[in-house]
């Protein structure tokens, strides 16, 4: 009886599904970041509209109340862009360790 079971050694199929995948996570990010920008151009503009509106009103310009809207819609804008960023963003990715080596090398001169 022949054995007609072979070794998985076809790279070309995983390498196709890599990059299938690669090409998916790609697509899913730019979506994040499209949707990030509408926010924050729906943001601009309904802002500039509702402080604008309240002043031609008779409202206080440098009132809490002029800008409420803006300031609590901002901090749902800030945590949509941590999200499609990340807080990597502010700090990238080998922060921790660059700054571990910095306080270290300091250290060192120091004690010298």
């Amino acid at each position: 009886m022949e054995n007609n079971i072979e070794p998985y050694e076809n790279n070309s199929k995983r390498s196709a599904f890599e990059r299938e995948e690669a090409y998916l996570r790609a697509q899913k990010k730019v979506k994040s970041l499209i949707g990030f920008y509408w926010h924050f151009a729906s943001y601009v503009i309904v802002n500039l509209f509702i402080i604008i509106l309240i002043v031609s009103n008779g409202g206080k310009l440098w009132s809490f109340g002029t800008f409420a809207t803006a300031f609590f819609w901002g901090i749902g804008l800030f945590f949509h862009f941590l999200g499609v960023y990340g807080p990597d963003f502010f700090f990238g990715k080998n922060w921790e360790e660059r700054k571990i080596k910095e306080i270290m090398e300091k250290d060192d001169k120091h004690w010298e």
